[in-house]
């Protein structure tokens, strides 16, 4: 390979990585916020969304508004009604606490946030506050008159969910403020369960014969999304308040005057709180605050570092994410020995079947811990994880505990070695159908479409909005529809009556809740909705590996309907004529690898190959999908606008047993999704209104975001994530900062949403 083809071949890699670690972020940011299920320790998170924001900063063209770095965990579900908040509910960015290393310090993370603050205020020494890091659940509490108005989630950021009736049950939280109050006071921090408590709920359910919760980070989000506010006022939860958004009343000009506010409304807030000033006396600060945080009865997974002075935090504004003016400082998780008893399988919704250590169990950071994430067989291998084993566990972020390595020295001749499809006998241990592991990749999963253990997250999978948008049948109906057997595949709910539906019990035999008539009616009415979705849509519903809404939206570009995709020359082509091109390059005399072959023969070749090439591509160029044309080193490029991996994944997709069982399903249900944005010919002269325009978004807008960036596509033009020049227009909706600043520095105009809107209008001009 010569210079050439390889800085070729390791960009592609790049790209495709950076796009499957923006696939595995985005799941596990839903089975964390939104599923309270994460798959993956806080560790592991961190590396991949760090190992993210670097290909990033190298390659800022791969960065769209999807991307994990530009987007607030989301914690919207179904069933619950949506609340837009006043200000944005941002996230926070995270420092590290690393390992001892020649030459570093364990803590240089934190004094380079604390460095860049100085820089932006042109201040040697900011008075900053550090306080606990609550592992929780994020909150907002608006009174209004002095009465608890509403509760909601953090959400998207710009929506939450309505959690009112739960949070009204948590004895913490004030339902009628002292006389005085502020008009609007709106409070925002974490519920969560103190640790003893947590230990208590999980031995009373041990006691009834129920499953365990994981953490108490998982049973606090579960317990806050109950439909039934009896069951949540059983649970131990607490609220302890953090921070504030919307405020009419008397000006708050730091930390001080917040906390004598809260103690004056006699609302709970996070303590301690301590102050410091200059960079040594930050890192002291925080380090104390590791001694401190063991003994405060609840969990935490680090110190929040935040400006004291409310108007310097104005001035620093904040990112599409997360303030400029605060950081989360992640300590360095507790480590303890102890005994691998066994290992289980859970099979996930995509079908991944995945080992868990069963453990003896250990007290770490304040809970109990009997079991861990093993990730995957890989993993196992490369640790050499035997049963038996003494192994060092830790709870990366204090959360999900994980195994970091075995005790060598403590193994025994007892120890067994481990291997997944042995240990399942090849099958999924949930259904009984083959398992498979695809090429190049570690997870084993189950083949089954049908398999049960995927089918509720399946479901609910299904229904969501950035899928189907189908009206109440996530979460606990999905549940519910599949512990009673009424359906086993997704596609099964569009068989459902609305009698079936509206007897369905959400609850127990001893306290059951029936879903209900107008809910029926509701969830039927988007189920015939749904049905004449664009392809798109159904695309991203059917959860096949590596293609999310944007990857969908481009395929369904080069497809009329479902049908054409199922059977595509276009994608057999695609990858085709990369395996061709990939060989033509590889015979380049130029490269030094083909030095000292005979040129007659390497040119005889490359000839053939590029006959076949021009002969494969030419319908696909004149519509104007592809270019292969040399680019001036005697090579050849491919442009492929779905990727080389999403189109391996689509073609192996509709090749398997789960793709022909939706083919068989949608024929017998007489579904055909049609594509709202194909092209029949690219290369012709018309052309969208927004076409060869690049617009960014930023405030909140009455579209939906991803909505909006599909019209735009729709009527030909790019959304992009982040201002640069070549941006042509900012949409500002209400709020945004920086991207406004940035764009007022660029002379970017800037427009609003309607605005756009008439710009997306066809003209009559010929």
């Amino acid at each position: 390979m010569d210079l050439f083809e390889y800085a070729d071949r390791k960009e592609t890699d790049e790209r495709e990585r950076y796009e499957e670690l923006c696939r595995v972020v985005r799941r596990n940011n839903e089975l964390y916020y939104a599923k309270a299920t994460p798959e993956i320790t806080d560790a592991e998170y961190d590396r991949l969304y760090r190992e993210i924001e670097e290909i990033e900063a190298r390659h800022p063209e791969y960065k769209t508004a999807e991307s994990p770095t530009q987007r607030v965990g989301n914690d919207l579900t179904e069933g619950f009604a949506k609340i837009k908040h006043p200000t944005p509910m941002l996230s926070i960015d995270d420092v590290f606490e690393h390992k001892p290393a020649p030459g570093h310090e364990t803590d240089e993370e934190l004094t380079d946030f604390y460095e860049r603050l100085c820089q932006a205020l042109g201040d040697d020494e900011p008075h900053v506050v550090v306080e606990p890091k609550i592992d929780g659940c994020a909150v907002t509490l608006m009174y209004r008159e002095g009465k608890l108005a509403y509760a909601a989630t953090r959400g998207d950021g710009s929506v939450g969910d309505d959690i009112t009736a739960n949070v009204r049950t948590i004895k913490s939280v004030p339902q009628q403020l002292p006389p005085g109050a502020p008009n609007t006071l709106e409070v925002r921090g974490e519920i969560y369960m103190p640790s003893a408590e947590f230990d208590a709920l999980n031995a009373q359910r041990d006691a009834e014969g129920l499953p365990a919760f994981a953490n108490p980070r998982n049973a606090t989000a579960g317990s806050i999304k109950l439909l039934d506010t009896a069951e949540v006022a059983r649970r131990p939860l607490r609220f302890l308040a953090h921070g504030m958004g919307a405020y009419n009343g008397e000006p708050l000009h730091n930390m001080d005057d917040y906390e004598r506010l809260l103690t004056d409304m006699q609302i709970p807030y996070n303590k301690p709180i301590l102050h410091a000033r200059g960079a040594d006396e930050v890192r002291a600060v925080v380090k104390e605050m590791d001694r401190i945080r063991h003994d405060l009865g609840f969990g935490t997974d680090g110190a929040v570092i935040k400006l004291n002075d409310f108007a310097r935090r104005d001035e620093l504004g904040a990112t599409a994410r997360a303030p400029r003016w605060a950081a989360a400082f992640k300590y360095l998780p507790e480590q303890k020995e102890t005994k691998l008893l066994g290992i289980t399988v859970q099979v996930g919704r995509t079908g991944v079947l995945t080992p868990v250590a069963e453990l003896q169990p250990t007290l770490i950071s304040g809970s109990t811990v009997s079991r861990a994430t093993l990730h995957n067989q890989d993993e196992i291998a490369r640790k050499d994880i035997r049963i038996g084993d003494t192994v060092l566990i830790e709870k990366a972020g204090e959360i999900i505990p994980s195994v970091v390595k075995v005790i060598e020295a403590k193994r025994t001749a007892e120890a067994q070695p481990y291997s997944l499809p042995d240990a399942v006998g090849g099958v999924c241990p949930s259904c009984g159908a083959p398992i498979s592991q695809e090429e190049g990749q570690v997870a084993w999963r189950c083949t089954n479409f049908a398999c049960p253990a995927q089918a509720v997250t399946r479901t609910s999978y299904f229904c969501s909005r950035t899928a189907l948008d189908i009206e109440n049948l996530g979460g606990v109906v999905a549940e519910a529809l599949v512990n009673t057997g009424l359906i086993h595949t997704p596609l099964e709910l569009f068989r459902l009556t609305r009698e079936e539906l509206g007897t369905l019990n959400l609850g127990t035999s001893e306290e059951p809740r029936r879903f209900g008539e107008k809910n029926a009616a509701k969830a039927v009415d988007s189920l015939e909705k749904a049905r004449m979705l664009p392809l798109e849509r159904w695309i991203t519903a059917f959860g096949i590996s590596s293609i999310g809404s944007v990857t969908a939206r481009e395929v369904a570009k080069y497809h009329r309907d479902l049908l054409e995709l199922a059977d595509s020359d276009y994608l057999r082509t695609l990858v085709k004529l990369e395996n061709d091109i990939s060989d033509y390059n590889r015979l380049n005399p130029e490269s030094r690898a083909n030095k000292g072959k005979e040129k007659a023969d390497l040119e005889s070749r490359r000839a053939e190959l590029l006959d076949g090439i021009r002969q494969t591509a030419a319908p696909y160029t004149a519509r104007g999908y592809l270019s292969t044309e040399p680019d001036g080193r005697n090579k050849l490029r491919l442009v492929n606008p779905i990727g080389s991996v999403s189109c391996r994944k689509l073609l192996a997709y509709w090749e398997s047993a789960a793709g022909q069982h939706v083919l068989t399903a949608l024929r017998e249900l007489g579904i055909n999704p049609v594509s709202d944005c194909y092209v029949e010919n690219m290369s012709s002269e018309t052309q969208g209104t927004l076409t060869g325009l690049t617009f960014v978004l930023t405030g909140s807008l009455s579209i939906p975001r991803d909505e909006m960036e599909r019209r735009i596509a729709a009527a030909g033009g790019k959304a992009a994530g982040s201002v640069t020049k070549k941006t042509n227009y900012l949409v500002a909706g209400e709020g945004g900062g920086s991207k406004r600043d940035k764009a007022v520095k660029l002379n970017i105009p800037i427009i609003d949403e309607a605005t756009l809107l008439r710009m997306m209008q066809p003209t009559d001009e010929p």
